[in-house]
């Protein structure tokens, strides 16, 4: 399912207009986003969790040039499923 279908089907399920259900879609990506970048964490009950990840430097082996580079610190995003969603499955 794409971006397209999502809000197709939202829209149907809420009884939205596409446009709204899309603006709506758009509203929580911007939303979590920020949060994200804020340092916060976004905990949807029943659904999951949104949060920032610290990776720390670590050395990485180039295929290309055969040698080993050192990856820099960064953070990445990370989403953890609740266990009320798991256990729907």
């Amino acid at each position: 399912m794409n971006k397209t279908e999502f809000v197709a089907a939202v829209a149907e399920k809420a009884e939205l207009s596409k446009k709204q259900a899309e603006a709506a879609y758009d509203a929580m990506l911007e939303t979590v986003v920020a949060a994200l970048k804020n340092g916060e964490k976004v905990q949807l009950v029943g659904f999951g969790s949104y949060e920032l990840k610290e990776k720390p430097a670590r050395e990485v082996f180039n295929p290309l040039t055969k040698k080993k580079q050192t990856l820099a610190a960064c953070k990445v995003p990370a989403f953890k499923f609740g266990k009320a969603f798991k256990e729907m499955f």
